[in-house]
């Protein structure tokens, strides 16, 4: 067993999901004993406990005799810290971690970490690519891909990791990366953090514990992001498409231009024209130029950047166009699980749209989405939990619900645009609400559209 801070410790985790599978498999590596804590039962988890054969469960519930020895309580993303065995950790002493936090800790290469609202994965995404094509091994992770614990020890202090990270894993962190993006933060997940500022708090603190010598890369264009400026302790560079910056990159007429922090030698360079961006939409500019201001904060020079951007089309479940019938274009945008991320997805089009919205409320305002989308669109279906908070919002934007039409399925919505559709149009999966209602995950919502609709 290798020395480690946790050697000799006994460690909990709470939730049996992606991050605390990967906790489940990483700890017995340090640390003495580990026990897991699950609502779950045994049947539910299918014979999957089997494998962890240095683990001991606890499932069912989190008795808070699971704390009795404990010296670190690690948390899975989908706990909220006011879980009532979280509090009495607290009440307890015992600190509390994620696999972020402990990755951080350990992780001896540079690591860049990017955060915000939307955008997130898109943006990691392009950094890991221009990242790896500039010549280093990288390493891609974090609240999208493998959770990076479980290749911690394959990483090299040569190499380079580009990890997205999630309010949820930020809000108990206390170790910031070396190279640390605020993309937005917009109204999201207040079912979670209950409050705007709560949910800021979460986000900044991907910043808040950088050193002197590190850099924190801003959205100029975008208050949340924008108001972090003077709290961070290293310097700044910055992404914006409406006005020039001195240190990171932006737009000119229609060229992305890096400088700064984001340019090899400092000096103005042209990366591409905003036309050789193959992704639709105004924010994923941002997201490109986002991209661009955190690869250059790395090292890379834009002739990587602009090789990169040419070939990128895209990541699956964001505005991902699966299949034009009949010449009605149906978009799988999953990923939208908030109306803000809706509004980017409408603003993208110009084509007559019939706009799938529905799913999970997380407690978010909806009155701007439904007043763009009446504007946007031929028709709106509205499916899942959100469905009747859909047609509430219509009827008091406009005055009449005429345009939404009601179902209770995503399947029912796929088959009710198909009927409804005139050639021209984009059936657009942008649901504004989580998945949590019928799917296990945005990514489950967005494969079942595909396959309804290559069933038409």
């Amino acid at each position: 067993m290798l020395k480690d801070p946790l050697n000799g410790k006994r460690v909990a985790v709470l939730g049996f999901a992606r991050q605390g599978r990967a906790l489940a498999r990483w700890l017995p590596t340090v640390c003495d004993s580990v026990v897991v804590s699950d609502r779950g039962t045994v049947d539910q988890f299918n014979g999957d406990l089997a494998a962890f054969t240095d683990v001991e469960f606890i499932l069912g519930g989190h008795p808070e005799s699971l704390l009795d020895g404990v010296d670190l309580l690690c948390l899975s993303g989908g706990v909220p810290l006011d879980l009532e065995i979280v509090l009495a950790a607290v009440q307890r002493g015992i600190p509390l971690s994620n696999d972020a936090q402990l990755f951080l800790e350990r992780c001896t290469a540079p690591v860049i970490g990017i955060t915000g609202s939307a955008g997130k994965t898109t943006t990691t995404t392009l950094v890991g690519q221009m990242v790896e094509s500039a010549g280093f091994k990288t390493w891609v992770g974090g609240n999208i891909g493998y959770v990076l614990l479980d290749v911690l020890a394959d990483i090299k202090p040569e190499d380079r990791v580009v990890m997205e990270f999630s309010s949820f894993q930020l809000e108990i962190m206390s170790k910031s990366p070396q190279i640390s993006a605020v993309l937005n933060i917009t109204p999201n997940h207040l079912d979670r953090h209950g409050t705007m500022e709560s949910y800021s708090r979460a986000k900044a603190q991907i910043l808040l514990h950088q050193g002197e010598k590190d850099v924190a890369i801003l959205n100029r264009d975008d208050a949340g992001s924008r108001s972090l400026e003077n709290a961070v302790p290293g310097d700044v560079a910055w992404f914006s498409a409406n006005e020039m910056v001195a240190d990171g990159a932006f737009m000119a007429g229609q060229r992305l231009i890096v400088v700064g922090h984001s340019s090899k030698d400092g000096l103005p360079h042209i990366v591409c024209e905003r036309n050789e961006i193959q992704l639709r939409g105004d924010h994923n500019v941002l997201n490109v130029l986002a991209a661009c201001a955190i690869a250059g904060a790395s090292g890379v020079r834009h002739e990587v950047m602009t090789s990169v951007i040419q070939a990128f089309k895209g990541v699956e479940h964001r505005l991902e166009t699966v299949r034009v019938l009949n010449d009605v274009t149906y978009v799988n945008d999953s990923i939208a699980t908030a109306p803000e991320r809706v509004m980017a997805a409408l603003h993208s089009y110009t084509e007559p749209l019939i706009l799938l919205a529905g799913g999970k409320d997380k407690n978010l305002p909806w009155e701007e989405m439904i007043a763009l989308a009446l504007q946007k669109s031929r028709h709106i279906i509205a499916f899942g939990h959100a469905a009747e908070l859909i047609v509430e919002t219509t009827r008091k934007v406009s005055g009449s619900d005429k345009m939404v039409i009601r179902v209770e399925t995503l399947a029912e919505a796929v088959e009710t645009a198909h009927e409804v559709a005139q050639a021209g149009d984009v059936v657009l999966l942008s649901p504004g609400g989580t998945s949590y209602d019928a799917y296990r995950d945005f990514v489950e919502r967005g494969e079942h559209f595909r396959q309804l609709v290559m069933r038409l």
